[in-house]
């Protein structure tokens, strides 16, 4: 009698459960035909009878971006030309010229040419002004827009209008399109003194990530016996999750859980284990910055968690949250959040919290987790603020006058022109007096940029005005605040210096060229050299006796 009594319990429990799960789920069928009943009919309206004439499509767009912005950045919808775009990036090849366009002063200018590719091949060089394509004025063209017309069908001709400094005349090049391969891993070279270190610079987790990865610790390994790597994951805002999966494969033995992706549907719950056998067994460094999201911080936490890889850098970006596209008609499509993730240790990757309380709802900063979240050998790690380094460098932000010369394109225009006049020279240093040349320039042609004393000393400009003898007490400041304009840019020689190489390099060997020497001079990776260098310090890291 009790056992049927008991069995009938569980069977009245069960029916009421099923029963409301099943009345939850015709409640928000009925909320969602409730209110898009309302919705369509307020939109219908408005497009209808409003007093003044509005874009429906417009009209529809920014309803439906004021809804995903109550939920979180990284839900969204793709309108045709973004929906191409993000298809570019997936497949990992467009057919195009191999140029990055930008701003410079209102002006459309080449960045950088993509090594061999047409636009570098047919002479167009870093610094040149577009003027038009295919007769087709780039003013008032956003960069974006510049790109997509020199997209097109593999073959097919294009003819980019150029004006050079130091050339009076437009310039016409005619070139062919190509199939423009978007690269994963940026650079892979060796470093260190000895040569026997490698390095591997991955810009983004795309199709194929893990097999350019694979196929660099190969050539490496073809020029030197690697005595440890460095994989450099700065800047690196993520990708293809299963690719991120697939990397962190080489580095550990098979049958580790390295991510799980949990979320409020079923389906989108999964669990990531590594299945192939070590590939790469030497030390590991991971460089990450505040640049470094999502499947990069999934790569690095996972490396951390499973004390195989040393992360060296600054704090991560804290993205945990991962989207699916899906799509809508009319060649549309919308990404949107569906889980979160969870590396090996337990914890989670997202730093913050959005609250969903309404169009632009704040944000919340997420608090360190009271539960301790350990590593394979027993460290603690902590959860809800990315990855943290085990080993921290921070590099020193750019002063307001660095930032006031790379916002206006000074260092980018006047190496333009001193390359038109040096071109026969490789640069192999940094030039002699190259500062003090800099410096003339910025005078000729006007550079200026306000400092914080400036800013005050404008405020109380302001508040004396009229009082007699302020007028001349001002100006005996401002030559003082000149003064030290001119000492803060002393101050910033070697940042500028260095900068003016780099572009330099670039303009005589191109990207690769350029990279090596910002490596030679790069703090973080010198840090890494010298860990894979001290093996022990390494080991004592990831056991937790440091």
């Amino acid at each position: 009698m009790k056992k049927l009594y008991s069995f009938g319990f569980f069977l009245l429990f069960f029916i009421s459960v099923s029963g409301n799960t099943e009345a939850q789920q015709n409640d928000i069928y009925f909320l969602i035909k409730k209110n898009f009943s309302i919705f369509s009919k307020t939109y219908e309206n408005v497009a209808l009878d409003y007093v003044d004439q509005v874009d429906p499509e417009k009209l529809m767009r920014v309803g439906l971006d004021a809804m995903l912005e109550t939920l979180d950045p990284y839900t969204v919808i793709y309108n045709e030309s973004q929906n191409e775009q993000a298809e570019i990036l997936s497949r990992g090849n467009y057919a195009g010229i191999g140029i990055e366009a930008g701003y410079r002063e209102g002006k459309v200018v080449i960045i950088a040419p993509t090594e061999n590719g047409p636009a570098e091949r047919s002479g167009l060089k870093a610094g040149d002004e577009i003027i038009a394509i295919d007769d087709i004025s780039t003013e008032n063209l956003q960069p974006e827009e510049v790109q997509s017309l020199t997209i097109g069908e593999v073959g097919s001709k294009v003819k980019i209008t150029i004006q050079r400094f130091g050339v009076n005349q437009e310039l016409d090049f005619e070139l062919t399109r190509e199939s423009i391969e978007v690269k994963n891993v940026s650079h892979t070279t060796l470093i260190g003194s000895s040569k026997e270190i490698g390095y591997i610079k991955l810009s983004q987790f795309g199709l194929r990530s893990a097999d350019e990865i694979r196929s660099s610790i190969i050539e490496l390994r073809n020029q030197a016996t690697l005595k440890g790597l460095v994989l450099d994951l700065r800047d690196n805002p993520g990708g293809i999750l299963q690719e991120a999966v697939s990397i962190i494969d080489k580095f550990v033995e098979p049958g580790l859980m390295v991510v799980e992706n949990r979320g409020r549907i079923a389906e989108y719950n999964q669990t990531f284990s590594t299945n192939e056998p070590i590939f790469f067994n030497e030390p590991v460094v991971v460089l990450v910055n505040g640049g470094s999201a999502s499947a990069s911080e999934v790569v690095s936490g996972a490396l951390q968690d499973l004390d195989r890889a040393v992360i060296l850098g600054e704090q991560s970006f804290g993205k945990g949250l991962v989207q699916i596209v899906k799509p809508l008609p009319y060649n549309t499509s919308m990404k949107v959040t569906i889980a979160r993730y969870y590396i090996p240790s337990g914890r989670s990757i997202q730093s913050i919290d959005y609250t969903h309380e309404g169009r632009n709802s704040g944000v919340v900063k997420r608090e360190t987790s009271s539960t301790i979240f350990k590593t394979k050998n027993g460290r603690i790690v902590n959860e809800g603020r990315g990855i943290e380094p085990d080993v921290v460098i921070e590099i020193e932000e750019p002063g307001l006058i660095e930032i006031a010369l790379l916002q206006k394109g000074a260092i980018f225009d006047f190496t333009t022109e001193y390359y038109s006049r040096n071109q026969n020279s490789d640069f192999a240093e940094i030039p002699e007096g190259i500062f003090e040349t800099f410096k003339e320039y910025l005078t000729q042609t006007g550079f200026s940029f306000a400092n914080e004393t400036e800013d005050y000393l404008n405020v109380i400009e302001n508040d004396l005005a009229g009082v007699d003898g302020a007028e001349s007490r001002i100006n005996d400041l401002r030559k003082l605040v000149a003064l030290q304009k001119e000492k803060e840019l002393d101050g910033s020689k070697s940042f500028i210096e260095k900068m003016i190489w780099l572009e330099l390099r670039a303009r005589s060997g191109g990207q690769t060229a350029r990279t090596n020497a910002s490596l030679s001079k790069d703090v973080q990776l010198n840090a890494a050299i010298d860990l894979i260098n001290n093996p022990d310090e390494i080991d004592s890291l990831l056991k937790g006796n440091n």
